[in-house]
Order: structure tokens, then C-alpha cells, then sequence
């Protein structure tokens, strides 16, 4: 009787099921792929898929990374289905990813939420003006997950040296306005060396910062909140601000609050 010529025959023999059941794991790092690729001949894949017709129903994914067949249709004749097939694959992985963008960026919009709710509920808790002061210089770095947070206040040098209070770096006059510039109130910088004249001794730690103007009252000194983080991308340019800017918003109305003053 003469050898059969049905591929899946002659495969069977061969024995292929260990290589295949193998291929999982092989398929996790580069060199295991390649090892699959050379222990695994075309006739296997296609015996193994006869005989589990279901596999790619189980394995949708793995339809996004073959490629369709094309039709003959004689030269000069483009297959339009191919190209179509092609672009509308291209469309659902960037869907994808900017999917996949949107959940991450969400869930960093939500842990950096719920760290400016509790620093809000810290900053309102404080029992002293001294209190007060030292949750903004200690405790809100730690909970807002930063390196230094610093509040920075304009002195007049006429009017005398005051004595330095830890966290509370002194500006010269007009500082403020200097670095925002007219009408400024957020300003936000990424891969930066830190600023000496707003975060002092501990600048060179600084690679990337937040800046909020503090418009305490018409009373009071012009003066700004500083955030700064060893990450050189914590913060950068084009990022939300409405949570720091809520933040600062809070620190002015305790401040006001602590101090007796009007709002400006």
C-alpha cells in the first residue's frame, strides 16, 4: 500500500506534541522563541490545529498577530480586503494602547488624588500655627510621596533679618513675580538642577519641581508653595494642576485662618 501524503499522517509520527505543549514557555524571552521556531515545523502547527479546532477561539489575541491571506487575483489587481484587514488591525492596537494610556494615566490621577485629600486633611487638623507650619515642611512630603516641599515667603531686608524657621525659605523682594512672571500662578519643570534660591542646601537633590503661587492676603508677603522630587519626570510641563492648585488654595485659607487675615 502506498505512504500517504496527508501532512497530518506523516506529522503524527514525528511526534510533535512535547515541542508543542513546550511552546509557551519557550515563547516568553527571545532566545526560547527562537529554539520554538527551529523544533516546530509548519506540518506540526497545522496537525495541531486540526486536532484543536477551538484553539484560536480560546486565543484571540494571537489573530492580531497573523497575517491574512491574500487573494490571487491576476497582476495589476490589488486586494483591497488585504488592505483593509491590515489598516483596521493597525487601528485596534493604536485603540489599544491609547486605551491601555488612558486606565494607566487614570490610575495615577487616583493615587495622586487621594494623596492631596489626606495632606488637606493634615494641613486641617493642625492644633497651632506652629503645628501647621511643620506639617507643611515635614509630613507633606512624605505623604505626598516627594522629596522636599518647601514654602518660600518675601522679606524686606530693610525691615530686619527675622529668625529662619525650618521649611520657610526667605526671598528677596519681588522673587515671586520674577519667577512666575505676570499673572503666573502654577509653573511646573522636568530634568532640572534644583532651584538654590527656593529649596537652599537640599537643591541638588531636586531633578524635577512643582511651583504654586500663595496669594495669602493683601496683608500679607508674597510667597509660594515648592514641591520638589528626585525623579527627574515626577513633574513635567503640560501636566494637570488642579489638584496641587487645590492644595495651595487650602494652605492659603488655613493661613489666613491662623494669622487673622482678610482674603486679597
Amino acid at each position: 500500500m502506498p505512504k500517504s501524503s496527508d501532512p497530518s499522517t506523516r506529522s503524527s509520527k514525528a511526534k510533535p506534541t512535547a515541542a508543542l505543549r513546550s511552546a509557551p514557555a519557550a515563547a516568553e524571552g527571545t532566545a526560547g522563541a527562537r529554539e520554538c521556531s527551529r523544533s516546530i515545523t509548519a506540518d506540526q502547527v497545522a496537525w495541531y490545529l486540526r486536532r484543536h479546532p477551538d484553539f484560536l477561539s480560546d486565543h484571540p489575541a494571537l489573530l492580531g498577530d497573523l497575517d491574512p491571506p491574500k487573494r490571487q487575483q491576476g497582476d495589476g489587481v490589488l486586494d483591497l480586503q488585504h488592505a483593509m484587514l491590515l489598516r483596521l488591525r493597525h487601528d485596534v492596537r493604536e485603540l489599544t494602547h491609547c486605551r491601555d494610556e488612558l486606565l494607566a494615566t487614570g490610575r495615577s490621577n487616583l493615587v495622586i488624588q487621594n494623596r492631596v485629600h489626606k495632606a488637606v486633611l493634615a494641613l486641617l487638623e493642625a492644633d497651632s500655627f506652629e503645628q501647621f507650619i511643620e506639617t507643611i515642611t515635614t509630613d507633606l512630603a512624605i505623604i505626598l510621596g516627594l522629596d522636599l516641599v518647601m514654602v518660600c515667603v518675601e522679606f524686606n531686608q530693610e525691615d530686619g533679618v527675622e529668625r529662619p524657621v525650618a521649611g520657610i525659605m526667605r526671598l528677596p523682594s519681588g522673587q515671586v513675580d520674577r519667577i512666575f512672571g505676570p499673572g503666573g500662578q502654577v509653573r511646573l519643570r522636568d530634568d532640572i538642577d534644583g532651584d538654590e534660591t527656593i529649596f537652599g542646601e537640599a537643591s541638588g537633590l531636586i531633578r524635577s519641581d512643582a511651583v504654586i503661587r500663595l496669594n495669602i492676603s493683601a496683608k500679607a508677603p508674597s510667597a509660594l508653595l515648592a514641591l520638589g522630587s528626585r525623579d527627574k519626570d515626577h513633574f513635567h510641563a503640560g501636566q494637570g494642576t488642579e489638584l496641587l492648585s487645590f492644595l495651595a488654595r487650602v494652605l492659603e485659607s488655613s493661613c489666613r485662618k491662623w494669622l487673622g487675615l482678610s482674603a486679597p
